[in-house]
């Protein structure tokens, strides 16, 4: 069976709840099958509109999104058996147990009892199936969701900033559950959310959306070739220009920054410790450390524009 290149596509996609206001604007998208793409954005900036046309939740006269290589409009209701959705918060019935919350969609959707337990494992909730789901914590809940949007056993799963409100182990969690599925069960993964840093450490691919529009589209590396890998890291130091002009000789990257930072290209943080060192054998006065991230500097650059 050949796969086709995209999961999904879209061409020039459009979206407007008034008049002359694009909430979604001309957003042309390429998901790569068997990739990790994360549709990155600050709040309001077109992620959800987009992710509910993507998922039929809101009407899209024009025949321009595709999944799986086919046309979304001509393929409705087949199509969404084989997409997984999270859209904002799961919807749950906390009443119930998480095994009998997966029974009611088994039950609905003609699925095979079997396929519970089996998605309960992939989420690591098998052994609380019984407990009642309104005693779950939030991270749980969430990957409950996960848990309902695997039953069908898709090869595309659609999610909608599903690390919003976690704690960092919560996060941390749902970003191992998803890199494992995308790894061992081979779906491709269309994620939402306006945290960089997550984003970054799961994804292949990466899209940002601002005001509607996308600004950039492509691998995670090309995004660090754009923003620069290299990051710039500031040392606080006591007579900083008297100190640039005596060390520009020797580290060309040297700026002076605010009249008491010295700034230098790094690209990771070996090469932090290993400058600061080298900046204390010459006697330099080091009062502090801050590391600016090239990715980030790059991204506020983008929201100003």
């Amino acid at each position: 069976m050949n796969h086709p290149q995209f999961a999904i596509e879209t061409r020039s996609l459009n979206h407007s709840f008034r008049k002359g206001v694009k909430v979604v604007d001309d957003v042309s998208l390429q998901v790569p099958t068997g990739s990790i793409f994360g549709f990155l954005g600050p709040n309001g900036a077109g992620k959800t509109t987009s992710i509910r046309l993507l998922t039929g939740l809101l009407q899209n006269d024009a025949d321009n999104i595709f999944i799986n290589g086919q046309s979304l409009k001509k393929q409705v209701p087949e199509v969404f058996r084989e997409i997984g959705t999270l859209v904002e918060t799961p919807s749950l019935y906390l009443h119930l147990s998480g095994y009998n919350n997966l029974k009611v969609l088994t039950s609905m959707r003609d699925l095979p009892d079997a396929a519970i337990d089996e998605v309960l494992e992939q989420v690591d909730l098998l052994k609380v199936k019984n407990r009642k789901v309104k005693e779950y914590s939030l991270g749980m809940k969430q990957r409950m969701g996960i848990a309902l949007a695997l039953l069908s056993k898709p090869s595309l799963l659609i999610l909608d900033e599903p690390v919003n409100g976690l704690d960092p182990n919560g996060m941390i969690e749902m970003r191992e559950l998803l890199v494992r599925l995308n790894k061992e069960r081979n779906i491709t993964i269309f994620i939402s959310s306006h945290l960089l840093n997550e984003i970054e450490k799961m994804c292949t691919h990466i899209a940002f959306i601002h005001r509607g529009q996308l600004r950039f589209q492509g691998t995670l590396q090309e995004l660090h070739s754009i923003a620069g890998n290299n990051r710039q890291v500031l040392f606080r130091v006591h007579d900083a220009a008297q100190w640039k002009d005596k060390l520009a000789a020797r580290y060309a990257s040297v700026q002076l920054v605010q009249d008491q930072f010295l700034q230098f290209e790094v690209e990771n943080d070996e090469d932090v410790i290993s400058l600061n060192q080298q900046l204390v054998n010459e006697a330099v006065p080091v009062l502090g450390i801050q590391s600016k991230a090239g990715l980030e500097e790059w991204f506020m650059q983008q929201m100003k524009k």
